[in-house]
């Protein structure tokens, strides 16, 4: 999900260095026989197309942000801690410097927090950031955009094969390690944050580049409907379809069909908790694991963490407000257990989860509430806190070094997770 709050004045967003930077993306073909490929730029088709491209005034103000963020990034501890102004200690935990500078770029921008803005322009800005912390195209082995079916007509999506994977279609599905050449990768069916409202497969590009390099699992983004336009359940009714396409056509897509994994960051998170659960209950094949960031899993009530958190640090509760009521219909809807899972009655039986969560994040105990849940009903589960990071580390791949570690974290265990699923 994104966003920074009005009446900021603390810094946000942890961002990473794209691992492998410097190295040419592969060319990639078209999905032939998984979907029908989508109409596409040559460059997006490549893999090293960029959405959110402005002209003018606003491409300097653009590039002078990117250099200023990515040399931030990579300056010494004592110089990111006298850029990123006073510490900030909330509940016991310390801002990273790194955080705390680029909160302070974001300020500096002066674009009005989203919950200001109409829905495209907030969509436009979403894209925008996304070139700021995202960083260079991370060069993976495939990317090819496909469109799947799904219940009220085509979804956009865009698959990611790892560096070494056999192309799709060509490799014996169960076969191991994940990047062993002539093998089939385990998939990661990934749903994008954004309050069910902004963000897109390509604000989330380099998210999924980052996990598929690091983990050597197969990506598969999914654009779902989005709100206003189209209201809960439509978004999950969406991710769920797709994660059933996903499983039917494994062998077209080339990837380990008892491998095929849900993951999100925030709303997506929330779209990959409700996927588990329904897939886990409806007698067809369930996730082999659960990968989620930050997600939003409570949506009729406000944690301690709202009160903590409420503005200055990137995600604001005003912000969580505007989503909450594009996205439902009514506030009846809060209490449906698609819209909220932790509301639900049974959670045994669901895949395993890796749960991270950030510090400094309205939705930090939603999250964790979740992750003691699903332990509580025996599923195995690892919770991982990111003490000095804010709500949006998943997306800022691209400068510094904190969200950079988070998301290898979230890789290596991603891959782990898979890995017991093929053998």
């Amino acid at each position: 999900m994104a966003r920074r709050a009005g009446g900021r004045g603390h810094s946000v967003g942890s961002s990473p260095t794209a691992g492998g930077r410097g190295h040419s993306p592969a060319a990639s073909s078209p999905a032939g026989g998984r979907g029908h490929p989508a109409a596409s730029s040559p460059a997006a088709r490549r893999g090293v197309g960029r959405p959110g491209v402005t002209t003018g005034a606003g491409a300097l103000r653009d590039q002078l942000e990117r250099v200023v963020a990515r040399a931030a990034g990579s300056a010494p501890p004592a110089l990111l801690r006298a850029l990123g102004g006073t510490p900030v200690v909330v509940d016991g935990q310390d801002l990273h410097p790194e955080v705390r500078l680029g909160l302070r770029l974001l300020e500096l921008g002066g674009e009005p927090s989203y919950e200001k803005l109409t829905v495209a322009e907030a969509r436009a800005e979403v894209e925008r950031e996304a070139t700021l912390f995202g960083g260079p195209p991370v060069p993976v082995g495939e990317v090819s955009d496909i469109e799947l079916p799904g219940p009220a007509g085509t979804l956009p999506a865009r698959l990611y094969r790892p560096p070494g994977a056999a192309p799709a279609g060509a490799a014996p599905a169960g076969a191991a390690p994940a990047t062993g050449g002539d093998t089939a990768p385990p998939l990661l069916v990934y749903y994008h944050g954004g309050g069910w409202v902004l963000g897109s497969i390509d604000s989330h590009d380099n998210t999924c580049r980052f996990l598929c390099r690091h983990s050597g699992v197969a990506v598969l983004s999914v654009d779902y409907r989005r709100a206003p336009e189209d209201k809960f359940p439509a978004a999950v009714d969406d991710a769920l379809a797709a994660f059933r396409w996903a499983v039917a056509n494994a062998s077209d897509l080339g990837v380990t069909p008892e491998a095929v994994a849900v993951g999100g960051d925030s709303a997506g998170g929330n779209l990959a908790a409700v996927v588990s659960q329904l897939a886990s209950h409806d007698g067809g094949a369930r996730p082999a694991f659960q990968l989620l960031f930050v997600p939003v899993t409570d949506l009729s009530a406000k944690s301690r963490s709202y009160e903590l958190f409420r503005e200055g640090f990137y995600l604001s509760e005003a912000t969580m407000d505007w989503y909450r009521d594009h996205y439902l219909p009514d506030a009846e809807a809060a209490l449906d257990p698609r819209a909220s899972p932790l509301l639900a009655g049974d959670l045994s039986g669901l895949p395993p989860a890796y749960v991270a969560t950030a510090g400094f994040d309205p939705l930090r105990d939603e999250g964790e509430a979740y992750a003691g849940r699903l332990r509580a009903a025996g599923v195995p589960v690892a919770l991982r806190r990111h003490r000095g990071l804010v709500h949006a580390f998943a997306n800022a791949t691209g400068v510094g070094r904190t969200g950079r570690d988070a998301m290898l974290e979230a890789a290596g265990a991603l891959a782990v997770g898979l890995s017991a699923t093929r053998v």
